[in-house]
C-alpha cells in the first residue's frame, strides 16, 4: 500500500516546504509516500465558488483509482486523535488493496462528487487551516502515527 497525500494549490511558503521536506524523508524510512499538488488552470478557474469545487472535484477523482481508499481532510468528519489514528493506519496497512489516499481540498471545500467516492472523513481539529499549513500537520501526524505503531520515542503520552 502506498499513501498519497493529495492536496489542491502549491507551497509557495519556504519554512513550510522545508518542513513538508523534512518529514516526507522521515516518512520515507516506513512507507511508501507520494505527495501530490493539483491546481486549476489559472486562465480557465471558474469565479463562482461551487463551480471552482465541481472543477477541483473532477481533478481528484481523476487521481482516485476505483480500489484506492479516499479520505478526505474535512470539518465534518470524525475527529480522532494520535493514538487511534495510529490504530487506524495499521489497520488499513493489513487490510487495504489499493492506495490510501489523503486529501486536503480547497478554500471552497469538497464537490458532492468527491463527498459521494469518499471511503472516509477524518478531522484533526475544529479549528481552520490553509491547506499549505495542513500539509506540514498531515505529514507530522502520519509520521507520529508510524512512529507509534514502532514503539519509538517521538509520542509521548
Amino acid at each position: 500500500m502506498k499513501i498519497i497525500l493529495l492536496s489542491l494549490g502549491n507551497i509557495d511558503l519556504p519554512y513550510l516546504k522545508d518542513g513538508i521536506s523534512y518529514y516526507e524523508k522521515k516518512l520515507s524510512h516506513y512507507t511508501k509516500l507520494e505527495l501530490l499538488e493539483l491546481t486549476l488552470n489559472k486562465n480557465k478557474q471558474p469565479k463562482e465558488h461551487e463551480a471552482i469545487k465541481v472543477a477541483e472535484g473532477e481533478l481528484i477523482l481523476n487521481k482516485v483509482g476505483e480500489s484506492d481508499y479516499l479520505v478526505l481532510f474535512d470539518d465534518k468528519g470524525v475527529h480522532i486523535d494520535s493514538i487511534a489514528f495510529s490504530k487506524w493506519i495499521e489497520e488499513k496497512q493489513i487490510y487495504q488493496r489499493g492506495n490510501l489516499i489523503f486529501c486536503i481540498g480547497g478554500a471552497f471545500g469538497f464537490s458532492d462528487d468527491v463527498y459521494h467516492r469518499a471511503n472516509y472523513k477524518m478531522s484533526f481539529s475544529k479549528l481552520t487551516f490553509n491547506h499549505q499549513m495542513f500539509k506540514l500537520i498531515a505529514l507530522e501526524q502520519l509520521y507520529r502515527a508510524f512512529t507509534i505503531l514502532k514503539n519509538e520515542p517521538y509520542h509521548h503520552k
